[in-house]
């Protein structure tokens, strides 16, 4: 990569950093408008992380709601120190590995009926079979995991910027991250099988 694309990609990070802390400065002072523009442009990247945590499940709508909510409830607490992606990815990933914890005392269903119901109930022609594959396969996974790979591997960030958002150390991350993997690929095989 040249400097000058880096330079330029530099620039638009801080513009956009820039511009988000504005957002926040506009809604610490009461601007309704300003919270619905902060809605509308991070609502899809938090619905991903959302979605990638707790599956297609009907608490996912409620865990990203709630996410909003716990922001603009808290907006006094954003100094601008992260990106305000990450710090409502931050939020959301924390309310969905709080609604797990709530999710594992239910009864779940067996891997194996999910499997035999989804291979009666649907053709391969009616459904996207990789995005069911991965979030049958990160639903096995414990939380801890799942988070890093929702994070660095399906969102895209860092290492580093993974880090962050959990709260754990580099080498934690990428310990988890290589148990993640490992762990994923027996259970992949065998809903492919």
């Amino acid at each position: 990569m040249s400097i000058n694309k880096i330079e330029s990609r530099l620039g638009k990070e801080i513009q956009l950093h820039a511009d988000d802390v504005a957002l926040v400065e506009r809604v610490k002072a009461g601007d309704q408008k300003a919270f619905e523009q902060i809605v509308r442009q991070y609502k899809s990247m938090m619905a991903r992380v959302i979605v990638g945590m707790l599956g297609n499940q009907s608490d996912a709508d409620d865990v990203g709601q709630e996410a909003f909510i716990r922001f603009y409830r808290s907006v006094d607490q954003y100094k601008g120190d992260a990106s305000l992606g990450t710090y409502l990815t931050r939020i959301a990933i924390n309310l969905s590995l709080n609604a797990l914890k709530k999710r594992k005392s239910r009864q779940w269903v067996s891997l194996e009926e999910k499997h035999d119901s989804m291979q009666r109930g649907q053709s391969p022609e009616h459904r996207n079979d990789d995005e069911e594959l991965v979030r049958k396969a990160l639903e096995q996974l414990a939380p801890k995991y799942r988070a890093v790979v929702v994070l660095r591997l399906m969102q895209g960030y860092s290492t580093k910027e993974t880090a962050k958002i959990l709260k754990l150390p580099l080498g934690t991350v990428l310990s988890r991250l290589a148990r993640a993997q490992e762990k994923l690929k027996p259970i992949i095989e065998k809903l492919e099988g």
